[in-house]
């Protein structure tokens, strides 16, 4: 087994992404949401995940655009968060080592926070939503 680095090149993310989402697709709780949503279309998801990642990670400047919106309306609660995160951190944990890793599942975390909040508030407020 090779020595574990930290996640520092377009390669690394796309490592991370690709296995992270191998996981959700196999999830049992998050798998089926995505894949209603997704659908035929994870090349493009992926896609949008590698640039993403690699502009939060790696500070090279190639994705733009609002991550919140596609996410609002999702039939989602706390569970499938702490699940989403769980999967996120194991997959971190088992590619990368370093500040580069840490700081990917930090931000992951505060991602699933604010997501889950952000979808909570939506569904106790409808009507400030339409």
């Amino acid at each position: 087994m090779s020595e574990q680095a930290d996640i520092l090149t377009i390669t690394d993310i796309k490592l991370l992404v690709d296995t992270f989402y191998t996981r959700i697709q196999q999830d049992e709780l998050l798998g089926p949401i995505f894949a209603d949503r997704i659908q035929n279309r994870w090349p493009e998801h992926l896609d949008r995940m590698y640039r993403f990642w690699q502009t939060v990670l790696l500070e090279e400047f190639t994705y733009n655009g609002r991550p919140f919106p596609p996410h609002a309306q999702l039939p989602v609660g706390a569970e499938h968060f702490k699940q989403w995160l769980t999967l996120f951190t194991k997959t971190v944990d088992e590619l990368f080592t370093g500040d580069k890793a840490t700081e990917a599942k930090w931000r992951a975390g505060k991602m699933a926070d604010m997501f889950k909040h952000k979808i909570a508030y939506i569904k106790n407020n409808p009507f400030n939503f339409q």
